[in-house]
């Protein structure tokens, strides 16, 4: 039923209040994902290199710079990875076509047009839905756990009623915090230049 692992109601909201922090934390690393105008190295962070069997991190395989505002350079420390680097940009989500020159991987950030930026956005409010969704879901599971407590009648109706108010603040802090880093993140994808 519940993932809690609380035992008080002081240990229901402090945990809730991790869980929903957590929520912004992804959310937060999720948009350096979301791509805008500008070379961002943050976007390659998703991309797994099938290094010697092991799925290992871009940056780790490699020297990652941005030389040019709209130009990330890829330079791998094995010279022999160039070719498994390549597929795996080309295999992401990202739609960039690597510029492979046998020494060095670049990546042209192609200027956005008015409809990917549309798509962009569209894309941004989904991710942000789901943390929001995924923040009430820590509140639902936070208020059947005090709703529990109360039916083993080991919280009063009062200290029931206090947990519900205080884990609902926790979710409007949230959901503020989703709120505002998706508009700002959108405001970088509809600025142009």
């Amino acid at each position: 039923m519940s993932s809690f692992h609380a035992e008080s109601l002081e240990e229901v909201v402090a945990e809730a209040n991790l869980r929903m922090e957590k929520t912004v934390a992804d959310l937060r690393q999720d948009l350096t994902s979301i791509r805008t105008g500008r070379a961002s190295l943050a976007i390659l962070d998703p991309i797994r290199i099938n290094y010697y069997g092991t799925p290992t991190p871009l940056s780790q395989v490699a020297t990652l710079s941005t030389p040019e505002p709209a130009l990330i350079m890829i330079q791998p420390w094995d010279v022999s990875q160039i070719g498994m680097i390549e597929k795996a940009i080309l295999a992401s989500s990202l739609g960039l076509n690597p510029n492979n020159d046998g020494k060095v991987i670049r990546l042209q950030i192609p200027a956005l047009t008015e409809e990917r930026r549309k798509e962009l956005v569209k894309h941004l409010h989904g991710v942000v839905e789901q943390r929001r969704v995924a923040a009430r879901n820590v509140r639902r599971e936070a208020n059947d756990l005090a709703k529990k407590m109360l039916r083993e009648k080991t919280i009063s109706e009062d200290e029931q009623r206090q947990n519900h108010d205080d884990v609902q603040q926790l979710t409007d802090k949230a959901i503020q915090e989703l709120d505002k880093a998706s508009a700002a993140k959108e405001k970088e994808i509809l600025e142009i230049g």
